[in-house]
């Protein structure tokens, strides 16, 4: 069952609305590899409020920050990868529970 925050929702339009920036400003994010949102059968953009909610953060660290777009790619990819090994760390913690938990049944 797909996670209700990919789901896409959001034409371009919506989307730029939603985050207060111009629809040519989401094409630019596109070209540039910082949001790939999904394409409907008929080609059109179709953005999940995950993507709105990278969009804001995004918005948010140029702005607020002052950071520049490739620091904005720095920022949010050590962001993901930090949550990737985060979640392999509770996995590999649960696996750890799970043997030792299993060693005292022996």
């Amino acid at each position: 069952m797909p996670d209700e925050r990919s789901e896409p929702l959001y034409v371009i339009s919506i989307a730029a609305r939603m985050v207060g920036v111009h629809a040519q400003t989401l094409r630019y994010y596109e070209r540039a590899g910082l949001i790939a949102p999904a394409r409907s059968q008929g080609r059109f953009r179709l953005y999940s409020p995950w993507d709105i909610e990278r969009l804001k953060l995004m918005k948010s660290l140029m702005e607020d920050l002052g950071v520049n777009l490739a620091g904005v790619e720095v920022i949010i990819r050590l962001t993901e990868h930090i949550a990737r090994m985060e979640g392999r760390l509770k996995a590999l913690e649960q696996e750890l529970q799970r043997l030792q938990g299993g060693e005292g049944e022996r």
